[in-house]
């Protein structure tokens, strides 16, 4: 059976084919610029083969057309026709407290996704998108629905709550939910094969991109995570504030006089690394902008060093949670790629049993895979390991659907 793995945004739709017999990658891609112009599909290959090409991509269901066309042709193509693909797993951003783990598309799943739509409205308006172009293109192939909220659902109520009146929780679900939990699950049973099993273990993961959280992960389950009731909070990503006294969002508010929508658009947008910076929301433009000593290098070091202190900070209150902690992961487009930022959040943490080795992190990127980031004998263990969220939808979808 071929599995087809989905991601689709508002306005594009990123894709990969597995093989479900060993879940090799086949094939992976992506759609951009979908109901907008410049629209384009960019097609690779496991051989290496790559396609790219401008196309007009009104809807997703014209690229879910495009896309089955590019599989099944004579030159860029892996499969004989469509028939082989036996199921379709959706990534879906929002589960709410509904879901613990994924599940099956059905009509009742999809009326209960709906509930989902006001607490993450862009999103869940995107991967309806995506089943939608699916279901016109390939009707009849069972879909998946995997939730970056379901690893959550083992946060305890005393971590999950938040400290307003309780009604606010019975009327409008307002708790911490916590994001990026396909990820995290990945990276952290990654972690408990290298300390022999998950049982017993603490591990802290740092998924850090330019949406970044972190988790509290005990015998395998996650006990709590840095992201709450949306993906604002937690520690300082690319556009998005995270953590901030409450206070100053209305007192922002009445500086600037701006409505409600505008203000939550503002702390998405224009915060974090760009905010602090004044120059990028990209860690590589800002580095760039240290190395080079440009006008806004001080401010670029300051970005930098409060993403660092952050991070140490979370380590350091999970490990409390935990009652200690054997091994810290970083993961994603910052955390696999960016040895600094590595460096900063592990800088002090001796007290804890970290021996980090400067060296090795110094060499280690997400294209050398899974690396040990601490000397042999670190009583806590410190490792990049790059992260396959697809790899978990597509071995999901594959037991919700072998019968």
């Amino acid at each position: 059976m071929k599995i087809l793995v989905v991601n689709a945004g508002s306005s594009s739709l990123k894709y990969q084919l597995f093989d479900s017999t060993d879940f090799s990658v086949l094939a992976k891609g992506l759609c951009e610029c979908i109901g907008i112009s410049g629209g384009a599909i960019k097609h690779s290959l496991a051989c290496g083969k790559s396609l790219t090409r401008s196309v007009d991509l009104p809807t997703h269901a014209t690229a879910m057309k495009l896309l089955c066309e590019i599989l099944v042709s004579d030159d860029y193509g892996c499969i004989a026709d469509m028939s082989e693909i036996g199921a379709i797993g959706h990534r879906f951003v929002h589960g709410g407290s509904y879901f613990s783990g994924s599940t099956l598309l059905t009509d009742e799943v999809l009326k209960i996704t709906d509930k989902c739509g006001e607490l993450a409205p862009l999103h869940t308006s995107a991967h309806m998108q995506g089943i939608a172009g699916c279901n016109e293109v390939m009707p009849g192939v069972p879909q998946v629905l995997v939730f970056d909220t379901a690893f959550h659902q083992t946060i305890p109520q005393k971590a999950y709550m938040y400290p307003i009146p309780y009604a606010l929780y019975e009327e409008h679900q307002i708790r911490r939910y916590g994001f990026h939990g396909t990820s995290h699950l990945y990276v952290s049973e990654e972690m408990a094969k290298v300390l022999g099993g998950a049982q017993g273990t603490k591990i802290v993961t740092c998924h850090l991109g330019n949406g970044s959280s972190i988790s509290a992960v005990k015998d395998g389950k996650s006990i709590d995570t840095s992201m709450g009731f949306t993906p604002l909070s937690g520690i300082e990503m690319g556009t998005r504030c995270g953590d901030i006294d409450p206070a100053i969002v209305a007192f922002i508010m009445q500086k600037k006089n701006i409505s409600a929508d505008k203000i939550t658009d503002y702390m998405n947008k224009n915060c974090g690394f760009l905010g602090i910076s004044e120059t990028s929301s990209d860690m590589r433009e800002i580095f760039a902008e240290i190395q080079n000593g440009g006008p806004k290098a001080e401010q670029c070091q300051l970005a930098v060093d409060i993403l660092g202190y952050q991070i140490k900070k979370y380590i350091g209150s999970y490990s409390a949670a935990m009652g200690g902690v054997d091994a810290i992961v970083f993961t994603a487009g910052i955390g696999e790629n960016t040895p600094k930022i590595r460096e900063l959040a592990c800088e002090g943490l001796e007290y804890l049993g970290v021996k980090f080795d400067k060296e090795a992190n110094d060499a280690t990127f997400s294209s050398g895979g899974m690396q040990a980031l601490t000397t042999a004998d670190s009583k806590v263990k410190v490792y990049m390991i790059p992260t396959n969220e697809e790899l978990i939808i597509a071995r999901d979808t594959y037991e919700i659907v072998k019968g």
